[in-house]
């Protein structure tokens, strides 16, 4: 991986500058996938404690969704914009090259390739903070890198910051299919768990790729019986009542809830989390949610298990950057199975 560089006294460019122009995908409205368009804009500039990244592919996850229509109403309300998108490039999950940086950036130097996390990356050119960034592992590639960063580090940190797995355990991953539960299971696997993921019978071949010991179709058997008991639940997007997780939980055991899509337009998942919370200090069981911190630190952990085989980012299908809406509205009915991907700076047939 490229080494720290040193501080910059100025933004530093590239030998060729990128233009000033650029095409993106540029949405004016709140709506669904047809609010988006491609057009051309003005390239942004980084800030100075930000990167300016060309890049090379970007992910598609259930957050971009949730800004693009925003819904729940209470993700306008957390600063997001109140009638429209307050940034009308949507994409987060990114991968590319440095082309500029900031005046105060310590860490990443013009040429270096990295993934992480940025500000409309659905583009030619995006900006990222410097402390949402990680070199990109030299045997991983920019599509793979590129639908890692979000919703690895929420698996990550929901297994192990907040549900603090320990080897051996019995694990449930509610979603497993999906972009957090594929990292999820993986994760789990390679922490030393015994790993049961749910999803539907069209997607449990992807989810025994992944390692899981075992997969139950949830459209066929009632997982939440009590007939088994599981150390840690990881509910990803889930609908599940509380008191039917807990059923399924040891009596110690941990439920983490990872957003969830009930609960309607306006809070969502969110009622759902807070009676687990208030719940939690009068039972046995520890029941608890969190929201995913988007920090280098845990894109590094992240990068170190992909670098080293222990995970694998399973990608669903591939898109252009003129193909986004679709992408995304494939996204909303379901039938992708881990993350899809916009290929920026190349070809793709969206297969």
């Amino acid at each position: 991986m490229s080494t720290k560089s040193k501080p910059q006294t100025e933004i530093q460019r590239a030998a060729t500058p990128a233009p000033r122009r650029m095409k993106a995908i540029v949405q004016s409205a709140y709506g669904s996938a047809d609010t988006l368009e491609l057009v051309e804009i003005d390239r942004p500039e980084p800030g100075p404690e930000q990167v300016l990244i060309e890049v090379e592919a970007a992910g598609v996850d259930r957050g971009v969704w949730h800004l693009m229509t925003g819904l729940p109403y209470v993700v306008r309300f957390a600063g997001y914009g109140l009638t429209k998108p307050k940034t009308p490039v949507p994409g987060m999950d990114v991968s590319g090259r440095v082309v500029g940086v900031g005046a105060d950036v310590e860490r990443f130097q013009v040429g270096d390739e990295v993934f992480g996390i940025a500000r409309g990356s659905y583009a030619e050119y995006a900006v990222a903070d410097e402390s949402k960034l990680a070199h990109k592992p030299d045997n991983v590639s920019f599509e793979l890198a590129a639908v890692t960063a979000i919703s690895g580090i929420t698996a990550l940190q929901a297994l192990t910051d907040i549900g603090k797995m320990e080897p051996g355990q019995r694990v449930l991953v509610i979603g497993a299919s999906g972009g957090v539960g594929s990292y999820a299971v993986q994760i789990a696997k390679a922490l030393g768990g015994t790993v049961t993921g749910v999803a539907s019978g069209a997607k449990a071949a992807l989810v025994r790729s992944l390692g899981a010991d075992h997969v139950i179709d949830y459209t066929r058997i009632d997982y939440l019986n009590g007939g088994t008991h599981y150390d840690l639940i990881i509910d990803i997007g889930g609908r599940n009542p509380v008191r039917r997780l807990r059923k399924a939980l040891t009596r110690n055991g941990t439920l983490v809830i990872v957003g969830g899509e009930d609960g309607g337009r306006w809070t969502g998942g969110v009622g759902r989390q807070l009676r687990a919370l208030m719940l939690s200090p009068f039972v046995s069981q520890r029941l608890t949610t969190f929201v995913s911190e988007e920090h280098n630190s845990h894109i590094e952990r992240l990068a170190q298990l992909i670098e080293i085989g222990e995970v694998e980012p399973a990608v669903g299908r591939r898109f252009d950057l003129a193909s986004t809406p679709e992408a995304i509205r494939k996204l909303e009915l379901g039938v992708t199975s881990g993350k899809s991907v916009i290929v920026v700076r190349g070809v793709s047939n969206g297969s």
